[in-house]
């Protein structure tokens, strides 16, 4: 069953944002808006970096800091432009091994290392 909370939050999304991007998408709001996700948080996942993190960020406005024009709605850093995450390491830009395991490899089995007396 969804939770009718989930729907009005500020950042959409919210549960499945990893935590270091929320420090970045904070920033675009109101003291307001980060203590409804403040308050959701401490009832639902309760992660203890995210309301430290989100707790320092009413005081920093408080302070003085003003909600950057950034997109609440961007898309994730870590898609990319080409949409997928993760390493661009393939088969074909790996390195060919420079020498078999002491253990051997198929096509080639260890050796013994000889008879110690």
């Amino acid at each position: 069953m969804a939770d009718p909370a989930r729907n009005t939050l500020p950042l959409p999304d919210y549960d499945h944002l990893p935590i270091g991007g929320l420090e970045s998408r904070v920033r675009s709001l109101s003291a307001d808006e980060v203590e409804r996700l403040l308050a959701y948080e401490r009832s639902h996942a309760d992660r203890l970096p995210v309301p430290q993190l989100l707790g320092s960020r009413p005081d920093q406005l408080q302070g003085g800091a003003e909600p950057t024009s950034g997109d609440p709605n961007a898309l994730r850093p870590e898609a990319g432009p080409g949409g997928r995450g993760g390493s661009p390491v393939s088969p074909a830009t790996s390195p060919q091994p420079h020498s078999p395991p002491p253990h051997g490899t198929p096509d080639q089995p260890a050796q013994p290392k000889g008879d110690r007396t």
